[in-house]
């Protein structure tokens, strides 16, 4: 057992939670207190009521997630979002998270881990957004193919790609999540194939004008690796068990 606002401390300090910029609904960091100890610790992609009640189930009292309980913003505490409220508030579930912060650290985020299990290496931060580089660049010497292949393993589940497979990838450019809109950024600043989770429907016919592979893996799929890290560092520094969550959205 630990206390929460020890853990919550730690976990500002690490991902520099205060320092780096986000979307309005993100709202980093402590969203939900509870009693103030700490057992066990959940992490998840995202604060679903599903996510929730495995939480719960789990026996964890601290739920680590990247996808936040604010994201549709203020709103009215009925129907789901007073069960989902409720039902931790009375099970002592509180709830921490990171975005942005989380997306970008060098060791712990999803851009950097990604990184490394495609064995791209550690890239370099690159694509400025609001003052910090929100992605990661490298270069594959292989088939457009054989990255597809490799990235499918690692996510476990099929990409939807623009490009020629027998051709190579080339100059790699990362970020995880939703970034497909930014395809014609990523065409202008000379990535050949631009890897993320998801984009709008627009993002694949434009690639295909700018002639830029476009490898989407999925917005979960390619943001589970950051909160394991996030988490297993919490067991390990307090001494508390870490399960992770899985509720994948197929998105």
């Amino acid at each position: 057992m630990t206390r929460l606002d020890q853990i919550v401390s730690f976990l500002d300090k690490e991902l520099k939670t205060s320092e780096v910029p986000d979307y309005p609904g993100a709202h980093n960091g402590l969203q939900l207190q509870n009693g103030g100890q700490v057992i066990k610790v959940a992490s998840a992609v995202d604060a679903s009521l599903p996510v929730f009640v495995k939480a719960i189930k789990s026996g964890a009292d601290l739920l680590v997630v990247h996808h936040g309980m604010f994201w549709q913003g203020g709103r009215a505490i009925t129907g789901s979002a007073y069960r989902k409220l409720k039902m931790a508030m009375d099970a002592g579930l509180a709830v921490y998270s990171s975005h942005i912060p989380l997306d970008i650290h060098t060791t712990l985020g999803n851009n950097a881990l990604l990184m490394q299990a495609l064995e791209l290496g550690e890239g370099t931060p690159f694509f400025n957004w609001k003052g910090i580089e929100l992605g990661r660049r490298g270069y594959f010497s292989g088939k457009l193919g054989e990255l597809v292949n490799r990235l499918e393993s690692v996510v476990g589940g099929k990409a939807h790609v623009r490009g020629n497979l027998e051709m190579p990838a080339g100059i790699v450019g990362l970020i995880t999540g939703g970034a497909g809109s930014e395809v014609e950024a990523m065409a202008g600043k000379g990535i050949e194939t631009f890897l993320t989770g998801e984009g709008p429907h627009w993002s694949y016919p434009l690639a295909e004008e700018l002639e830029i592979n476009l490898v989407f893996g999925g917005h979960y799929a390619t943001e589970t690796l950051g909160v394991q890290a996030l988490g297993r560092l919490i067991s390990r520094e307090f001494d508390v068990p870490h399960e992770f969550i899985d509720h994948p959205t197929g998105l």
